[in-house]
C-alpha cells in the first residue's frame, strides 16, 4: 500500500511537470489550472491502471497448483468507467494439491478454496470445503471440522469449481 501511495504521488508530480512543460513551450499563454488538472489526471489514471492490472499481476504471482475457478467484477457508482468496462475485483482459486479423498465415501472429496479480494490493502482468505461429486453439494467446513451444512450450495455441472476438484 505504501508503495501504491508513492507511485500516485510520482504520478501526480509527474503529469503536473508536463503540464509545466507546457505552459513554458508556449511562452506561459497555457493557463495555469492546467497543473492541477494534469496532476490530479495522472493520479486518477495511475489507480485505475492499478485497478485494471490488479487480476493479471495476483495471478502471475499464484503458483502452478492453483487455478482459478471463479472472478467477480462489480460496477460501482463512483467508479463511472466500471458500468462501460468493469474489473476484476476478486477471485477464487483450488488448490490443487489439497485436494483429498480422504472419507469412507470416495464421491466426497476434501479442497481448500482461497479468495483473493482487491481492497485497500489485499485480502485473502481461506477455508477448506467438502463436495460430494456425485449430487454436485459444496459444504464449507467449520473451524472445528465439522460441515456448516446451512451455507450448503448446489452447483451445477459446467461448475469450474466442480470440474477442477472432481475431475482431477
Amino acid at each position: 500500500m505504501f508503495w501504491n501511495f508513492v507511485a500516485t504521488i510520482l504520478c501526480g508530480l509527474g503529469a503536473a511537470g508536463i503540464a509545466m512543460g507546457i505552459r513554458a513551450a508556449t511562452a506561459k499563454r497555457a493557463p495555469r489550472w492546467l497543473i492541477p488538472v494534469f496532476a490530479g489526471a495522472g493520479m486518477l489514471g495511475y489507480l485505475v491502471y492499478g485497478e485494471y492490472t490488479w487480476y493479471d499481476h495476483k495471478r502471475s504471482l499464484l503458483p502452478d497448483e492453483a487455478v482459478v475457478v471463479d472472478t467477480e467484477q462489480e460496477k460501482l457508482f463512483f467508479r463511472p468507467w466500471t458500468f462501460v468496462l468493469p474489473y476484476v475485483t476478486a477471485f477464487s482459486t483450488v488448490d490443487v494439491e489439497s485436494i483429498s479423498r480422504d472419507t469412507a465415501d470416495i464421491n466426497i472429496v476434501r479442497f481448500t478454496l482461497y479468495r483473493f479480494e482487491q481492497t485497500v490493502t489485499d485480502a485473502v482468505s481461506h477455508r477448506v470445503h467438502l463436495i460430494n461429486c456425485r449430487s454436485r453439494e459444496l459444504v464449507p467446513l467449520a473451524q472445528d471440522g465439522s460441515p456448516r451444512v446451512d451455507n450448503m450450495k448446489v452447483l451445477t455441472n459446467n461448475d469450474p469449481l466442480f470440474k477442477v476438484v472432481c475431475e482431477a
